[in-house]
Order: C-alpha cells, then structure tokens, then sequence
C-alpha cells in the first residue's frame, strides 16, 4: 500500500486513476493540487508529460529543467520547467530519488529499431497521443517525458545503461501543479524499463488547504473532481 500523504496537507481526494500495465490517463491539473504517481507493485516505470491549460504550445521541458537543475535526475525541492522557463511542477516528495529525462517515451518506433519486434506493440507514445488527443494535442507536440522511476546509469564512455527500477511497491513521487495543466501519464509498455514485468501504476489528484478548489464544496466533492477531468485509462489498442 501507499504511504499516505500527510493529512494536514490534504483536503479531498479529487481523482483517481488505476492505469493497467501498458496503458495511459489524460487529464487537467490546477494549479496548486498534488498529483501522486505510485508504483504499487514494484520495478515500473511511468511517463509524465504535461501541457499548460491556458497555452498548450507551452510544454514540460527536459532541457530547461536539466539547465536549471544542473542534474540529469530530479528529486524532492527540485522545480520542472516548461519551454519558456516557467515553473510547471515542483518536486513535494519523492520516495525513490531516480528519475530522468534522458528517453523519449517507448513508441512503435522504438520497438522496431531497439527491441527488433514485428507487429504491434504497445507503446507509452500511443497511450500518450490517445489521451492528450481529447484536449487539442498533436502527436509531434508530445516531448520527451519525465520518466518517474525509471533506472538509468550514464557509463564513462555516455553511453546509458537501463537497469531495474528502484521503486518498491507503494513508493511514489508527489508533485505541486505550479500552473493549471493538461496531464499525460502512462504504465510504461518497454520491457527493459521495467525489469521484464509490465506492471500497472496508480495515479491520485489532491487539492491541498489552500486552494480555491479546497474551500468550495462542490469540487470537494470526488465526483465533482471527476466531472472536470477527461477520460479514465483505457487499454492499449492491440
């Protein structure tokens, strides 16, 4: 189970996803709520990407939050930047301490040209293109995700090497919406990611005490929550 958040920082619970191994969410953010992303079995990888609500041509940023971060792996008291240098998310809690930006999300592509597949597979850029579609984003606007657990060492010659994921079931990584968003967010589908297991990772919404949307009883209410946000996970095309 999840450690809980503590309690003097949440007020509702606003939204809840349980994504399915190799599946993805799309929903909104407002600025100020926490999302969690929890890995409850253990070793899996998750994709994050986000949007800005007002301007979707403004996108999370590998290389400006790297920039201002001076590292390539993120953790608690770091901030994540979007394309035009503003805040789109800060780092609240994280119980793992590996994650990066260094790979773009698994797509059709990367599973012909690295793992040699034939056929479909499914890919986090898929699930990513299927959820963002609802809210106006094109494939070729999806940029390289926040990957949340994922395990990659950087040798001395750069060459990268992917190894199992540290998370143990439960552990999680909490961020503050610093804007008002549009959220991707995946089960990563590579193999090699997630140590050879495709696993599911649960995703939650909370508003903290000092929103707006803490002190109106309409959106305390779960439901009301739900109302606001688009589409539940849905499984990956075959």
């Amino acid at each position: 189970m999840a450690v809980p958040i503590p309690p003097e920082r949440i007020v509702t619970l606003l939204h809840r996803a349980h994504l399915a191994p190799q599946t993805g969410a799309g929903f909104e953010v407002r600025r100020g709520e926490l999302l969690r992303i929890i890995d409850p079995k253990g070793e899996q990888v998750s994709d994050l990407t986000s949007f800005a609500r007002a301007d979707p041509a403004e996108w999370l940023s590998s290389g400006r939050t790297i920039d201002y971060a001076n590292t390539i792996y993120v953790t608690a008291g770091h901030t994540l930047y979007s394309n035009r240098s503003r805040p789109m998310w800060t780092i609240v809690e994280d119980t793992v301490g590996r994650h990066d930006f260094l790979l773009t999300p698994c797509s059709p592509e990367t599973f012909a040209i690295l793992y040699r597949t034939t056929g479909h597979h499914p890919s986090c850029f898929e699930n990513l293109v299927r959820h963002l579609a609802p809210f106006g984003i094109a494939p070729d606007a999806i940029p390289t995700t926040l990957n949340v657990f994922m395990n990659v060492d950087v040798l001395p010659s750069g060459e990268l090497r992917i190894l199992p994921p540290r998370s143990r079931p439960g552990d999680y990584l909490l961020l503050r919406a610093e804007m008002d968003l549009i959220v991707g967010v995946t089960a990563c589908s590579a193999e090699l990611s997630n140590n050879g297991r495709f696993k599911p990772i649960d995703v939650e919404v909370h508003a903290p005490a000092e929103t707006p949307a803490a002190a109106s009883p309409a959106a305390a209410s779960p439901a009301a929550g739900e109302a606001r946000r688009a589409a539940p996970a849905a499984p990956a095309s075959a």
